[in-house]
């Protein structure tokens, strides 16, 4: 790898395992250090150890929607590591599966607030505390699902819609200091996708020009490319990695 990050610091939320963790884990790569957060602290002690130790990586663990544990996250990591350039919105749920007209508002509700409004509340405190002297750049991870109606997943493909949109409006309040992007993977072999292609990854995978599904560090190369200075002149843009299967209208 390159070091290109090297005296970095990264954010990343949803970072225990699947991909989160494989952008950590390409970012560190790359000389950053990184804060991981996620709702258990066992699970993030596990990630930290496998980034390398606390020399590379912190885990933070706490509700990604839950303002008091976006607050400490970043004040930790400029403690730990100095400085705050890079957070990548990552954390999602997806709880519910169905039809529009039977869904739980309740459920829509938190769906909204964790995949959207809590993105938006990890950057105004990363602005905040560090980016708005200093500058920086945010990737969002938001989905495939977004791109046309996905019948079951509506609300998701609806809330990552709405994170789209933000990703654009904050590229244009926040430049020239913070550049704003997003990657909208397609299915990517995780145990939060695994309802999509579990006992039939082949049959899956066939739809797929390149004839397989995205694996972590699919996502981590290109959210790493997001945020580095070869990107310089991209922002407010949604780059989809899918292994080409919106090409086919079936993803």
């Amino acid at each position: 790898m390159t070091g290109r990050f090297t005296g970095r610091t990264a954010v990343v939320t949803g970072a225990s395992r699947g991909i989160g963790l494989g952008i950590a884990q390409r970012l560190v790569d790359e000389g950053a250090k990184v804060v991981v957060t996620a709702r258990k602290q066992e699970a993030l002690d596990e990630a930290v150890a496998s980034l390398g130790g606390p020399e590379h990586a912190l885990g933070v663990a706490g509700k990604a929607d839950d303002p008091d544990h976006q607050a400490e996250t970043v004040k930790r990591a400029v403690e730990a590591f100095g400085s705050l350039d890079f957070l990548v919105n990552n954390a999602g749920i997806n709880p519910i599966f169905g039809p529009l007209v039977e869904v739980d508002l309740a459920a829509v509700r938190k769906i909204i607030e964790v995949n959207c409004v809590a993105a938006l509340s990890w950057v105004q405190q990363a602005h905040q505390a560090w980016m708005g002297e200093h500058g920086g750049a945010v990737v969002n991870v938001g989905s495939g699902t977004s791109l046309r109606p996905a019948p079951g997943m509506g609300v998701y493909g609806s809330s990552k819609a709405l994170l789209t949109y933000l990703t654009r409006e904050l590229a244009v309040e926040l430049g020239p200091s913070v550049r704003v992007n997003e990657v909208a993977p397609a299915v990517v072999k995780t145990r939060f996708a695994a309802p999509l292609y579990e006992g039939r990854e082949e049959e899956v995978a066939a739809a797929y020009p390149l004839k397989r599904l995205g694996v972590p560090e699919d996502i981590g190369s290109v959210v790493a490319f997001l945020l580095s200075e070869d990107a310089g002149w991209l922002t407010g843009q949604q780059l989809v990695v899918d292994g080409g299967v919106t090409l086919t209208g079936v993803g």
